[in-house]
């Protein structure tokens, strides 16, 4: 788990004995601090706080180097981990002191334990010396410091975070009551229901059933969705299959539209009206090809930057390409691909939907889509010229890195999230992955080449515990208006962030807010997880479609969250919340009104649902 930001409240656990730091039962005069266990009836196990404080370098020799010193500091009493005054003892022992501002007794490294994700040595920021049991095997057993020992797994600790905060309201029902004579009358009673707090922002309306189309109900067109297209961030991938339905702009105009890949008849559209509604009756958008296959990829995107979108359809021969008419559909352009690669066809390729992930992107900051690709060898770029054409692709790779097989990373599509984000400032795209051991990136330069991979962080892999892309989505977006890009996960126990450097690195990963992570019940399975600015500040709020409805936390800039608040029951998993599941009730957040604020938009059974966004701005002079 990432180092703790200093707003989470946390309990201190030995990883030796699983007993939490703490107070004895019977307080000493000086402060000091034992690890014991805390019966269910008894009082809660004492929380801690981890402060930032500058940056101390550690003694030679030990476990490798946090620099960033910490100050831990009782979340109740506000007293601080000191060291007791007695330097020649063999066990220093540590108690709880007031806070004094520079003692360096009161700096703490946080040092990961190398191959054993969650655990962590807690370092003195001068002498090196480390939290220590003085009998391991004993309750109440005091806590001393002593010299680093690798073999020592009292030395060892876990941070385990408080429960979430969360606000919102329970739900009164209608309860009946039964009398002695017969009679039957009724009371009002809570039930395990949540509904937004009323001064929950931003809030949003009551669900609405807009449109009685596009939903799984056979009523309402039984669309099946193929889950193995979902992008990272929960929603249809940039690439959708057949059945997908999403939302697009298909005129250029601004505003959304609902779009649907029907078999056999192609795309389908229902225009937005501006006012949270869409057209009763859909049109054909996009003809399907004669040859049209179901393992076709297909997009809808502005590739020339003239502001009309074309079809783009990764079919089994190439490319294809196909711009608007002024009727509003798009029409074949020829017979051949614009482009004889990144195909699911052997002459194009043999590039598969849940190996080799495709890309349309600006990669050189000239406006126009370019397509990058990563298969088994590599990854394979496809600049787009002035004239819109796509240039053929080499006859080798442009990094062998970030491919599927093992001399190229053995990097899985299911596990391995890869991104192209700019993360220099520069306006050229590089590469950025998350595999196993943590984070790699690739950098762009002027001349369009891409230098070879460089390891920058050891977290948001495999190994420090996300699983997979379903289970952890992970995010490149900017957390301060106009900063640089930062890594926001949803990992194990909750949000992580690491602060992009604006050089290709990033600062090591904190623990932000202990909510819509795994240890707080959010899974791929059952919950989407997205990030979107719902009060357009120019940040991204995290938005969660959770158990009971739809939970907003929001940005406070900096790479930090509020706890999180109920805006809307409805598109949530539990019955009471509408029974929305992943696999057949896709959601989505856009501005459907015009008026820059996203609203809730899904398709769920018996057709198109959405909750508009109310949120106000006032300013004041």
């Amino acid at each position: 788990m990432p180092v703790p930001m200093e707003e989470l409240k946390l309990e201190i656990v030995n990883a030796a004995t699983g007993k939490t730091l703490g107070a004895k039962t019977a307080p000493s005069a000086d402060g000091a601090l034992v690890v014991r266990d805390y019966p269910d009836d008894g009082p809660i196990p004492e929380q801690w706080q981890l402060t930032p404080t500058q940056a101390t370098q550690g003694a030679q020799g030990g476990p490798p180097q946090d620099e960033q010193a910490y100050v831990i500091r009782n979340a109740v009493s506000g007293k601080v981990l000191d060291k007791l005054d007695n330097p020649a003892a063999a066990d220093r022992g540590i108690h709880q002191s007031d806070a004094a501002a520079g003692r360096e007794s009161q700096q703490w490294h946080v040092v990961p334990v190398g191959g054993e994700t969650g655990l962590y040595f807690i370092e003195g920021a001068t002498d090196g010396a480390v939290l220590d049991l003085a009998d391991p095997g004993e309750d109440g057993t005091r806590v001393v410091l002593r010299e680093y020992d690798d073999s020592a797994e009292s030395q060892r600790w876990r941070f385990v975070t408080a429960e979430p905060e969360r606000t919102s309201d329970p739900v009164l029902n209608w309860a009946p009551l039964s009398h002695w004579n017969g009679r039957q009358s009724w009371q009002l009673a809570r039930s395990t229901a949540l509904r937004p707090a009323p001064d929950a922002t931003p809030s949003f309306s009551n669900v609405l059933l807009v449109l009685e189309r596009f939903g799984s109900n056979q009523d309402a067109g039984g669309w099946k969705t193929d889950g193995s297209n979902r992008a990272p961030n929960g929603q249809p991938g940039w690439w959708a299959s057949i059945g997908a339905r999403f939302l697009a702009d298909t005129t250029g105009e601004g505003r959304a539209d609902i779009v649907g890949l029907k078999p056999a008849k192609g795309a389908v559209t229902s225009s937005g009206r501006g006012d949270g509604t869409f057209d009763d009756d859909e049109r054909l958008l996009h003809q399907a090809a004669p040859a049209a296959s179901p393992a076709d990829l297909w997009t809808l995107a502005d590739t020339t930057g003239d502001g009309s979108p074309h079809v783009v359809v990764l079919a089994a021969d190439g490319v294809r390409v196909f711009p608007q008419d002024e009727d509003g559909t798009f029409a074949p352009a020829g017979d051949e691909p614009v482009l004889k690669a990144f195909g699911h066809g052997r002459q194009a390729g043999g590039w598969l939907a849940d190996k080799h992930p495709r890309f349309l992107a600006d990669t050189t900051g000239d406006g126009r889509l370019d397509i990058v690709g990563c298969h088994d060898d590599g990854v394979w770029v496809s600049l787009q010229d002035e004239e819109g054409t796509f240039a053929p692709i080499g006859d080798e790779p442009v990094i062998r890195a970030f491919g599927h097989n093992d001399e190229a990373g053995g990097w899985l599509a299911d596990k391995h999230p890869r991104f192209l984000a700019d993360t220099t400032g520069d306006g050229r795209l590089d590469i950025v992955g998350c595999h196993d051991d943590g984070v790699w990136v690739s950098l762009q330069d002027e001349e369009g080449t891409f230098a070879e991979p460089l390891y920058i962080l050891d977290d948001f892999g495999v190994a420090q515990g996300w699983t997979s892309i379903a289970e952890h989505p992970r995010f490149l977006v900017r957390t301060t208006d106009g900063g640089a890009l930062d890594i926001v996960g949803f990992g194990p126990q909750g949000v992580v962030v690491s602060r992009g450097r604006g050089d290709g690195t990033f600062e090591p990963a904190k623990l932000v807010l202990n909510d819509f992570g795994l240890a707080q019940g959010w899974t791929g399975v059952k919950h989407v997880r997205l990030l979107a600015d719902v009060t357009d500040d120019g940040t991204p709020d995290i938005v969660g479609f959770g158990d009971e409805g739809v939970w907003v936390s929001h940005s406070l800039g900096g790479g930090k969250f509020e706890q999180a608040q109920l805006v809307c029951r409805g598109f949530g998993y539990n019955e009471d919340a509408g029974a929305w599941r992943i696999d057949r009730h896709p959601r989505f957040l856009a501005d459907i009104t015009g008026d820059g604020r996203v609203d809730i938009v899904g398709f769920g059974g018996p057709g198109v649902h959405v909750a508009r966004n109310l949120f106000r701005r006032f300013r004041t002079r």
